[in-house]
């Protein structure tokens, strides 16, 4: 299995259990946060790509992607933790996180010298890699979460492109110097489709395994 910074999200529930334990106590369900976590993605999403405002505003991304990370975590432990799953909780667990990512990577497609076609690959094949790592369940099977370009890993190079904008802009887009930046966008739609391929292969093992 290609690694992944998802591997790592067991120590970060860790980290967070104190406050699931409170939000629990508190009457917080997962599926608010959850729907919580995706009304903020795409209002930060089209805002930075519909309304006039300062590139600097881009660190938001960043930031939100980290805060977007501890909610996911938190609603998954609500879930798990606390009696809370249920079929709607698992719909919506899956479609926000798809919507979500759709929105925060659009505002890259105003930006030069991203290109809107990869910008609108990537959300492609985002969507297409968290269904494949569903068909995993589907088929007989488990949730696959395969890297190298998870959820959480796209997270991270899209947090470090909005840092770059905000840091870097002149004007609308990035200096001339930082085209070479274009080229990140086809790299992270190659490693997404990578991980599509790894998390079937592994959906398919894991069955053959487990009828033999």
């Amino acid at each position: 299995m290609a690694l992944s910074i998802y591997q790592l999200k067991p120590r970060f529930q860790a980290l967070l259990r104190p406050l699931v334990v409170l939000l629990a106590r508190q009457g917080v369900t997962a599926n608010q946060v959850t729907v919580m976590a995706c009304l903020v993605s795409v209002a930060l999403g089209l805002a930075l790509h519909v309304l006039a405002l300062p590139r600097a505003w881009f660190a938001l991304i960043p930031l939100w992607m980290l805060l977007r990370m501890a909610f996911n975590a938190v609603d998954g432990m609500l879930a798990r933790e606390h009696g809370q799953q249920s079929v709607l909780g698992a719909y919506l667990n899956e479609l926000t996180d798809v919507l979500s990512d759709a929105a925060l990577y659009l505002p890259f497609a105003s930006v030069r010298p991203f290109d809107p076609f990869w910008v609108g690959v990537v959300v492609l094949l985002a969507a297409l890699s968290e269904m494949a790592g569903m068909l995993g369940g589907a088929v007989g099977g488990v949730r696959q979460y395969d890297g190298p370009m998870g959820k959480s890993d796209r997270a991270f190079v899209f947090g470090c492109l909005g840092l770059l904008v905000a840091l870097g802009a002149q004007g609308k887009d990035l200096p001339a110097g930082w085209a070479p930046l274009a080229w990140v966008l086809p790299l992270v739609a190659l490693l997404t489709a990578w991980s599509i391929r790894n998390r079937i292969q592994s959906g398919i093992q894991y069955v053959h395994e487990r009828r033999s």
